[in-house]
């Protein structure tokens, strides 16, 4: 299809706002509806590929006008790669999500064997399967995005549910590789204490549950935050009002605070949108409060960026009602980067940040044909490399993205080397080395050393523990790998223990007061490991 690029140079002029300040360009890099067949309402997040090529989704066009998967390079040169004719789906709205497999996975709205929307994956090359289809019942219907890749290589998302049958008012579903699908959770069954209607991506968390929002209902009919572990225990965080925002659409991101970032589509002192964080206990704070002139709802996600700031976008408003790309540091300070017009799109669906530096985008309207457009903003961010996982366990192989890698002469984790193979200029696999401890993963190619976008945690492995049974004040051996960085002990029902880490492969640890017969359980700054049998407190 036909490249079409405008480039609007920006200066950002100076605002209530301490982050650092970099040149902008923006670049509009294909306008959608530019012939038959081809992608209109781009609707959802881009992602990148092994290939370095972005992937994603539109609501309508294709050649059967129900939606279409497709690629684009970051010059701007976009192939539709599947045609929704309705028995595979229709109408696919969130974008996908690249799995460790270097497929691509979706959902659909609507359409599939019982019209109620399907899961399905999707090579680079365009060969779709359908991994599920939703049927109104248990199960939930209507999901509007796509789901996420756990640690433990399942799948784990949310079906909408509307309007309010089959499921009552959505579902979080797990969904193995094979497609058996397993309901973690029906939100209101009972009542709408939970909320219903679940439209955001989940997020899985450094604590290995995962978190997401729905957009009505709660307490005050504005929707909720939840927590969910991977085996369906489910914990309401916070209800959405009027005052702080609500009907958050966006998936949450979690900062190297441990905080999760996020935007609610409406409400706030102008009732048009908030950008907030939230504790993992549930302590909720607005960060910035939008008035329309610079933006309003923000219903996509933020990305933290590899300068340590949250970028997102606002739907509506700005300057010219289009919508904007905004700027947000941890503290709350905002500034807007480009107001979206006419020309350059309306609508914008989300952001995401390539290997490359640079931000990409889409806009669900807008452009010469009213059908919306991709788009790139240039902040003058160098390369970087990009896990395609960001956690895992010694002597497991994991993917990284980026650019350059051909000649490559070395990957580290936190500075320990790794053993690693260049399968392609944009892709290579490592293996995570004995002794490596959680930090950044450098790859030095011949342009020069990229580092990682964000830390990758080292998972620890409880392998023994001895003795088996003791009473209050026994020396525990515990035995196993990825130790160094213990942060905390627990036995039974997680009463802490003082510990001291011998090396690597042992910390020993004395029984508690308060413990009871139970597993036992190490934490790092890589995650928790817990034992596969009880150490038995005796008296």
């Amino acid at each position: 299809m036909k490249n079409r690029n405008v480039v609007f140079t920006l200066l950002l002029f100076a605002t209530a706002i301490t982050m650092v300040t970099h040149a902008q360009t923006f670049n509009l890099l294909y306008t959608c509806g530019s012939g038959p067949g081809d992608p209109s309402y781009t609707s959802g997040l881009l992602v990148q590929g092994r290939d370095g090529n972005l992937y994603g989704t539109s609501r309508d066009g294709g050649a059967y006008n129900l939606g279409t998967v497709f690629s684009i390079t970051p010059n701007g040169v976009l192939t539709v790669l599947y045609n929704f004719d309705g028995s595979h789906g229709a109408q696919p709205w969130g974008g996908l999500t690249l799995g460790t497999d270097g497929n691509f996975y979706g959902a659909t709205t609507f359409g599939g064997r019982f019209n109620n929307g399907t899961i399905f994956r999707i090579t680079p090359g365009g060969k779709l399967t359908i991994a599920y289809n939703f049927t109104n019942g248990e199960d939930g219907e209507t999901p509007w995005v796509p789901p996420i890749e756990g640690t433990d290589g399942n799948f784990y998302g949310t079906s909408c549910g509307c309007p309010y049958g089959g499921a009552w008012a959505g579902t979080v579903y797990k969904i193995t590789p094979a497609g058996v699908l397993t309901t973690l959770h029906q939100f209101a069954p009972n009542g709408y204490h939970d909320g219903v209607n679940p439209q955001n991506t989940l997020m899985q968390a450094t604590d290995g549950n995962f978190y997401g929002t729905t957009t009505n209902q709660g307490t005050y009919d504005r929707g909720t935050i939840f927590k969910i572990t991977p085996s369906g225990k489910f914990t309401k965080l916070h209800d959405f009002s009027d005052v702080d925002g609500g009907r958050d659409y966006g998936q949450l991101v979690q900062a190297s605070d441990g905080n999760f970032y996020a935007p609610a589509a409406v409400g706030g002192q102008f009732g048009v949108g908030v950008l907030y964080r939230l504790t993992p206990s549930g302590e909720y704070t607005v960060l910035h409060t939008f008035t329309g002139s610079d933006g309003s709802m923000p219903g996509a996600g933020l990305v933290l960026a590899t300068d340590g700031n949250f970028y997102g976008v606002a739907i509506t408003g700005g300057s010219n009602s289009n919508g904007t790309i905004y700027a947000l540091d941890g503290d709350g300070s905002f500034s807007v980067l480009y107001d979206f017009d006419a020309t350059s799109g309306s609508v914008p669906a989300a952001l995401t940040q390539h290997t490359n530096g640079t931000f990409y985008g889409d806009t669900a309207s807008g452009g010469a044909y009213n059908q919306g457009t991709v788009f790139s903003l240039d902040m003058g961010f160098v390369p970087f490399v990009k896990m395609v996982r960001d956690s895992g366990k010694v002597s497991k192989t994991g993917g990284i993205l980026g650019q350059g890698f051909t000649g490559t002469t070395g990957v580290s984790i936190n500075g320990v080397p790794a053993s690693f193979t260049v399968v392609s200029d944009t892709y290579l696999t490592a293996t995570v080395p004995a002794g490596a401890t959680t930090g950044f993963v450098t790859v030095a190619t011949p342009n020069g050393t990229l580092t990682s976008n964000k830390p990758f945690r080292v998972t620890p492995q409880l392998l023994t523990f001895d003795p088996p049974s003791g009473p209050v004040g026994t020396a525990v051996t515990i035995t196993g790998v990825s130790l160094t960085q213990t942060t905390e002990v627990g036995f039974g029902n997680y009463v802490p223990a003082q510990f001291t880490v011998v090396s690597d492969n042992q910390v020993t640890a004395i029984v508690p007061d308060g413990a009871k017969t139970g597993r036992v359980g190490i934490q790092t700054q890589g995650g928790t490991a817990i034992s596969s049998t009880v150490f038995t407190v005796t008296q």
